[in-house]
């Protein structure tokens, strides 16, 4: 392991001054569960090592008034999976969460450095994309805020700007008839997906108001199935026109072939997983209705 320079601010602009400072030269340790075992192997080097862990005021999840919920960036997925708002408010995180086996990852990990890891194949991404999150953006010249799906640029690659950190996540209130459903494919219990499908629907009068479709591990980033979604919008959800969507959902998929699965496998389950994620999540919409 190349020599590092180790900085722990205290404070938010202390770090984003430090990140400003130092640029690419400096690497953010929040939970380090991808970061520390990345180092280990030679693979990521720095000069520089942030750690944000003593920055008061990161660990939180709360409700957010009756707009919606909130939770910082050194806040671990196990709290978030214990989290009753979660639980009953924002099922399909919860259940992208609890689907993970790791204790240890759930307790070292952190949602907001999962999400700043930028893989495709993030599970509790394909969920804050179905939930239409909103990221609280810190940086030397102030903070911002930016949809959780023009944060991705591409396969490990965000938005963030020099000397920026992710302070935390909104997740807006859903509203009433909305139902939910998280779907993975893994080869076991503990592996990387292979593909992943988070799916939201609203429902007023028996009609679809609104369909949210994200799909992780199926292209360079997570994404939202924006044609199959206009497919379903104010109309009513039969069997016929589920399926229909499902395969146009596949059609907007761009996986590639890897030691987990072939790109052909993907796209074929990717219409199975979408098509049983908006029948879940029809049940579910219509139970709140």
């Amino acid at each position: 392991m190349k020599p590092f320079e180790y900085l722990e601010p205290s404070t938010v602009k202390e770090a984003t001054q430090l990140l400003s400072d130092y640029g690419e030269k400096a690497q953010v340790l929040a939970g380090g569960v991808h970061l520390v075992p990345k180092m280990r192997k030679g693979e990521i080097e720095m000069e520089y090592l942030v750690n944000i862990q003593r920055i008061p005021g990161l660990d939180y999840v709360e409700p957010e008034g009756k707009q919606g919920l909130k939770f910082g960036a050194m806040c671990k997925l196990r709290s978030m999976e214990i989290s009753r708002t979660i639980q009953n408010d924002y099922p399909v995180l919860y259940e992208a969460i609890h689907q993970i086996t790791s204790v240890q990852a759930k307790y070292m990990g952190t949602a907001v450095g999962n999400l700043c890891v930028a893989t495709p194949a993030s599970d509790v991404a394909t969920a804050l994309f179905a939930l239409g999150a909103e990221l609280n953006i810190a940086g030397a010249h102030g903070e911002r805020v930016e949809p959780v799906e023009k944060f991705y640029l591409g396969y490990h690659r965000t938005s963030l700007k020099r000397g920026e950190i992710v302070l935390g996540v909104f997740l807006p209130k859903l509203p009433q008839g909305t139902g939910t459903s998280f779907l993975n494919l893994v080869r076991t219990h503990s592996d990387i997906a292979k593909i992943s499908v988070a799916v939201a629907v609203t429902l007023k009068d028996g009609i679809c108001r609104e369909a949210r479709i994200a799909i992780g591990a199926a292209a360079p980033t997570v994404f939202r199935a924006a044609k199959a979604e206009l497919e379903l919008k104010d109309q009513k959800l039969t069997p016929q026109l589920i399926n229909q969507a499902a395969g146009t959902a596949a059609g907007e998929t761009r996986p590639i072939s890897d030691l987990r699965s072939s790109a052909e496998y993907r796209k074929k389950t990717a219409k199975v997983l979408v098509r049983r994620g908006l029948e879940k999540a029809l049940e579910r919409a219509r139970a709140q209705a």
